[in-house]
């Protein structure tokens, strides 16, 4: 049997098909390994991948990109707004939820992000299947960890749409690390601490994990939508336009069509000049029936991005001062996301951490599908490996799970009792505490999707408190079962009588 891993990113999507005890990325029809996450329409047809891209310079009000931004989302969302910002095509209102109006036929269509993400699992699932000569559908998809639940819902049902049999959402850095074997050697002993960096097309995203007896736990995470390859491209064609501008005495830089091919051959530079000391840019009929050529040199690149690049880098201590821990606690570093092909970032990395093994030998745009696919391998159990070798799926809690306090100020505390991705079953003691004067004290439980707000589980009263010298001390314990059910027990210490509620698990 073989197993698909899709990772689904904001700017393209690659897919690793698992046979015979091993994942590979696969190519698609144009022969390219990572697709671009863009969808157009034009008549009666859809076009995805790079022939979608290629084409956006003519039919940008109809070329859908980015949808990943907007998957499940509500059009009030403040990221829907930046996104009509961002996009050439029609964001409009329809029922509260945002949808593209695609005006390429005789009548404006409406269609909404999940559908375009349909359209770009089926390339996906189209590319695995060419590969494999067989109809494959069970699969395991990449969620980031920031990812709401609304969202994986969204991304689930678009896969599931496009006709996958979705075994696992599985978080990107967990993926990372598992592409690279980490946490999955039987005879690794004692708890390691990995640094995953993946800066891809439109977003920067570092994230600690513990690594324990194959079990990993997120210490810490950061994520910047502000920084991402885009960036850097972007750096690259105002170069290019003030080399035009300084040629031939033309301003283009207003121009959104000379500006839109200037970031197309940008890009095909800055991905040259991962592996070449210099690249050449060439625009056909730029402006005015001009064309353009220009070289680039790595150096002068590295020169235009210098800022971008040490952005790049800063968050990566303070995260580790949140969790800490400091640069030498850290046993690896993984590369991934297309951006960290940069040999200069790469560099800036290293000499971060001088003595880690900065692990980049797969290709960064790839790890993350090759990861997918080696987890859909053990789910769907022909990993090769012996009965006894067989390595566990740890279920872990999805959602934080907190309690509510009110301070001697009066104001609302929250504490995190069990934070997502607790390795379940899991169980916390917690003492709430209340003057001795007080007759009754309430208990209140919550649980949140990050970066969501918290939402109410349960509330508990405990009544008919004796009046004491001393505080009441309430002994609380919260236990969550391996299918996500809640159980919370309290009680005063003294008393022995506790109040037991328990919640089923949401899907």
């Amino acid at each position: 049997m073989a197993a698909i891993g899709v990772h689904f990113g904001y700017t393209s999507a690659c897919v690793a098909v698992f046979k015979d005890g091993r994942a590979d990325v696969v190519a698609n029809d144009a022969g390219d390994r990572v697709t671009p996450a863009v969808v157009a329409y034009r008549d009666n047809e859809q076009i995805v991948g790079i022939a979608a891209k290629q084409g956006q310079v003519c039919n940008s009000a109809n070329t859908v990109v980015k949808v990943k931004q907007v998957l499940g989302r509500s059009f009030d969302d403040p990221e829907i707004q930046t996104h009509r910002t961002q996009t050439k095509c029609q964001v409009v209102n329809r029922e509260g939820r945002p949808h593209y109006e695609i005006t390429a036929g005789e009548h404006p269509e409406y269609v909404a992000p999940e559908d375009a993400a349909k359209l770009i699992f089926s390339k996906m699932k189209e590319t695995a299947q060419s590969a494999l000569g067989s109809d494959v559908t069970e699969a395991v998809i990449t969620v980031p960890f920031e990812f709401a639940h609304v969202q994986k819902r969204a991304l689930r049902e678009a896969a599931e749409a496009a006709g996958f049999h979705v075994l696992r959402l599985i978080h990107e850095p967990a993926a990372a690390l598992l592409a690279y074997d980490i946490g999955q050697d039987g005879g690794e002993s004692g708890r390691s601490h990995v640094l995953v960096y993946k800066l891809g097309g439109t977003s920067l995203s570092v994230t600690v994990l513990q690594v324990s007896g194959g079990i990993f736990q997120v210490v810490s995470t950061h994520t910047d939508h502000s920084i991402g390859g885009e960036s850097f491209t972007q750096a690259l064609a105002q170069h290019l336009a003030t080399e035009f501008r300084r040629t031939f005495k033309h301003d283009v830089s207003s121009n959104a069509r000379a500006m839109l091919k200037l970031m197309n051959g940008a890009e095909m530079a800055k991905h040259s000049l991962s592996s070449l000391g210099s690249a050449n840019c060439f625009v056909d009929s730029l402006h005015n029936g001009i064309d353009f050529e220009c070289s680039v040199s790595r150096a002068r690149f590295e020169l235009l991005c210098s800022s971008l690049f040490n952005k790049s880098i800063k968050p990566i201590r303070p995260l580790l001062e949140k969790a800490g821990l400091s640069t030498s606690d850290i046993n690896k570093v993984v590369l991934c996301g297309g951006s960290a092909r940069i040999p200069r970032l790469q560099l800036m990395i290293r000499e971060m951490f001088t003595d880690v093994e900065l692990l980049s030998s797969a290709p960064p745009d790839e790890v993350i599908a090759v990861g997918a696919a080696l987890e859909a391998g053990l789910l769907i159990g022909r990993d090769g490996l012996a009965p006894e070798e067989e390595s566990a799926t740890v279920d872990v809690s999805a959602t934080d799970i907190l309690v509510k306090e009110v301070d001697e100020n009066g104001a609302e505390v929250f504490t995190v009792l069990l934070p997502s991705g607790t390795p379940l079953p899991a169980r916390r003691h917690h003492m709430l505490s209340g003057g001795g004067k007080l007759s009754s004290l309430c208990l209140e439980i919550y649980q949140r999707f990050v970066p969501e707000q918290p939402e109410k589980l349960a509330k508990i009263i405990l009544r008919n408190l004796q009046h004491r010298e001393e505080n009441h001390n309430i002994d609380t314990v919260v236990t969550m079962k391996r299918d996500g059910s809640v159980n919370i027990s309290c009680g005063e210490q003294s008393s022995g009588r506790p109040e037991v509620i328990s919640i089923a698990a949401t899907s």
